[in-house]
C-alpha cells in the first residue's frame, strides 16, 4: 500500500541542483586511478548540508508543526482500503489533544540523477547521486501513526516544507548511512541502496529486485540497469511528449485540506517519469476520465 502524502508550502519552488558532499579527492581519484583506490562516498554531515540551520528552523517552526498535526488528523482507513476510518475531531489549534511529539533533525535524502540514468553522466558518486530533499520523522507515534516531514531546497537558499508522508520509511533508510558510505533511493521503484566506494548494495526488497536478486553490483553495472529501465522515459523522450510522464492535478498546500493523493515533489522524482503514474494515465485515457 502506497504511503499517503500531502503537499507543503511553496511546492512550486524549483529544486536547486545540490551536489552530494563526498571526500574531496573522490572524483579526481576515480578519474585518475580508478574505483579501487577511490576515497569512499559518504552522506553529508549536517554541517556539510547547505543552509542546514534553515532546515532545523523549518522543522522546529510552528507552521510545520501545525501542518504535521493537520496531517495526523486526516482520516485514514484502519483496516486497509475500504476499511473503517479513524477520525480525530477538528479543533481551533491543530495540535490540541494530540500526544506530545517532536520532529527529529533532518537527514539527507539522496536520489539518482537524470544524467546518470540517461548515461550522459559518468558512473561516479559525484555524478550518479545528488541531494534532493531532507527528511525528518517524529520522535514517537501519534495514535499509532508516524509521519515524515520532507523539506525541499528553496530557490535562492534555505529549505521549505515540501510534503508530509505517512510512515517513517524515508527517514529510516536515510539514517542507515555509516561512516564512508552513502545511502540513496531509486524512487520509481521505492528502492533504497547503499553505496560503498563504487559498489551498490540493496537495502530493501524493492532494491534487491531492482538488482535482479544480486547481493551487489558495481556503480557502472547499476547505471546500465537504470538506463534500461528509464532512459526512454526522461523529459523530452517520446514517452514524455506523448503525455505519459505528466498530467497530474496540482496538489493542495499545507494550509488547504489534507489529501491522500501521491505528491510529485520535484527533484529527480519528477524529472524521471514515474512508471506507476504512466499506468494510471494510460487507464484514464482509455476510460476517458480525467
Amino acid at each position: 500500500m502506497r504511503d499517503t502524502e500531502m503537499s507543503g508550502t511553496r511546492t512550486g519552488s524549483r529544486f536547486s541542483r545540490l551536489s552530494i558532499v563526498i571526500a574531496l579527492s573522490a572524483s579526481a581519484l576515480l578519474s585518475a586511478v580508478g574505483p579501487v583506490h577511490a576515497a569512499p562516498a559518504k552522506d553529508p554531515l549536517p554541517a556539510d548540508i547547505p543552509d542546514y540551520q534553515a532546515a532545523l528552523d523549518a522543522v522546529k517552526s510552528t507552521g510545520v508543526r501545525n501542518a504535521v498535526c493537520r496531517f495526523l488528523r486526516t482520516p485514514v482507513p484502519t483496516g486497509g482500503a475500504g476499511g473503517p476510518v479513524q477520525t480525530i475531531p477538528e479543533t481551533a489549534e491543530p495540535c490540541q489533544g494530540l500526544p506530545v511529539f517532536t520532529i527529529k533533525d533532518p537527514l539527507a535524502r539522496n536520489e539518482i540523477t537524470p544524467g546518470f540514468v540517461a548515461g550522459t553522466a559518468k558512473p561516479l558518486p559525484t555524478e550518479a547521486v545528488k541531494l534532493t530533499q531532507l527528511v525528518s520523522s517524529l520522535s514517537t507515534t501519534v495514535n499509532g501513526r508516524n509521519a515524515t516531514v520532507m523539506l525541499a531546497p528553496t530557490q535562492g537558499g534555505g529549505w521549505h516544507l515540501a510534503a508530509i508522508r505517512d510512515g517513517d520509511t524515508d527517514a529510516t533508510y536515510a539514517g542507515k548511512a555509516t561512516l564512508g558510505t552513502l545511502v540513496f533511493t531509486e524512487p520509481q521503484i521505492r528502492g533504497w541502496y547503499q553505496l560503498k566506494l563504487t559498489t551498490v548494495e540493496p537495502l530493501n526488497d524493492e532494491a534487491r529486485q531492482g538488482l535482479g536478486g544480486q547481493a551487489s553490483v558495481s556503480l557502472s553495472d547499476y547505471q546500465k540497469l537504470v538506463k534500461a529501465r528509464y532512459a526512454d522515459k526522461l523529459p523530452g523522450s517520446e514517452y514524455d511528449t506523448n503525455g505519459y510522464s505528466s498530467g497530474y492535478s496540482p496538489q493542495p498546500t499545507a494550509d488547504e485540506a489534507p489529501s491522500s493523493a501521491l505528491l510529485l515533489a520535484g527533484g529527480s522524482s519528477a524529472a524521471l517519469a514515474l512508471v506507476a503514474g504512466a499506468v494510471v494515465l494510460r487507464r484514464r485515457r482509455r476510460t476517458g476520465t480525467c
